[in-house]
């Protein structure tokens, strides 16, 4: 999990056998861009980076600028550059009778995961809310 919630893994002093490593490989296994930042040549607990880079898994990293710099040429996600359009999920969706991520998706015509992640989104900025029953749109301000 943690490999697939970063754009890019460092690893940092990893032994032979950690879980560090496991980590690397899964990020390199996802092509995330995975750097190590190994320490002296002789000490155990640096075995693992060395390897990394050694097998070319793994780049070598020595600064935060150079960490940086394994993210820098990524895209940005796809998902994340779409242009949104609620009025669907929006449409989907009551101010009284609260719904099932299943329900809204069926009736938007969305995927279930993007009517999850679209949910959780609106849901930060206030524009709908989660309770014991569903998923319902927040009404108009009262006015006092």
């Amino acid at each position: 999990m943690i490999a697939a919630a970063s754009q890019a893994t460092v690893v940092v002093e990893a032994g032979w056998r950690s879980g560090s490593l496991n980590t690397a490989h899964h990020a390199g296994v996802m092509g995330r861009p995975v750097g190590a930042v190994p320490g002296p040549a002789t000490s155990a607990a640096s075995a693992g980076c060395h390897k990394l880079i050694r097998e070319h898994r793994a780049e070598l990293v020595t600064t935060a600028a150079e960490m940086a710099d394994l993210v820098a040429d990524i895209a940005p996600d796809p998902i994340e550059t779409r242009p949104r359009d609620n009025s669907r999920l929006l449409d989907a969706l009551s101010t009284r009778a609260p719904r099932t991520p299943d329900n809204i998706a069926a009736r938007s015509g969305l995927t279930i995961a993007q009517t999850q992640s679209e949910l959780g989104r609106l849901e930060l900025e206030g524009i709908v809310r989660e309770g014991e029953r569903g998923w319902t749109k927040r009404g108009a301000p009262r006015e006092p």
